[in-house]
């Protein structure tokens, strides 16, 4: 694992709160933190915003882990969910580093752009397409959402599981859009050029 020493959080991670000194932060951060920088080959900055409120950071990055790791969704799937909703909430921080992840986990360098301005005219299968409308509705407006958004999800090969998984995956980002957006989290650079 990665040392403390060799461990830093950007100061500039979000503008509307203070990032904590890597050092000051309890022993499980750090060591939560440290297993994603060596795992990235740098920090991302949403840890570092995070970091800033310990006792929330340990259920939202559990929540995180739990939809990535332990959904019906394949990586590519979660990934895609995440840029379109986070291009409807013009939420810089996820549309930059999810953008990157979903060029990485969809093997396409042009997918992230297409979603993050009208998953509509993206180049997806019918599969997709159906999970990302469902997705985007849910954020857009919630009051509509209605059994048949499920039952559409099912109609092309979602499980039930799976479904719930959509809708998962849609809600944590819109949570996670609204508070980067208002603590004005920055993506690192490194996030720009992965995947291209």
């Amino acid at each position: 694992m990665t040392d403390d020493a060799e461990v830093a959080l950007d100061a500039d991670a979000q503008r509307n709160f203070p990032v904590p000194s890597f050092e000051d932060l309890p022993t499980d951060l750090k060591e939560r933190i440290a297993a994603e920088a060596e795992r990235a080959g740098f920090t991302p900055n949403v840890f570092a915003a995070l970091a800033y409120r310990p006792e929330q950071f340990r259920p939202f990055v559990a929540f995180h882990d739990a939809l990535v790791d332990g959904g019906e969704l394949d990586r590519a799937e979660v990934e895609m969910i995440v840029v379109a909703v986070s291009g409807v909430n013009d939420c810089l921080y996820c549309t930059v580093a999810h953008g990157a992840l979903c060029r990485i986990y969809a093997d396409d360098p042009e997918l992230a752009d297409q979603l993050v301005t009208n998953h509509r005219s993206a180049d997806l299968p019918e599969r997709h397409r159906v999970m990302l409308d469902v997705a985007v509705k849910l954020t857009e407006h919630p009051e509509r959402v209605t059994a048949a958004d499920r039952d559409r999800l099912l109609d092309v090969g979602f499980s039930r599981e799976a479904a719930w998984d959509v809708a998962a995956v849609a809600a944590f980002f819109n949570l996670s859009n609204r508070l980067a957006t208002f603590a004005d989290w920055r993506p690192n650079a490194e996030f720009y050029t992965l995947g291209r």
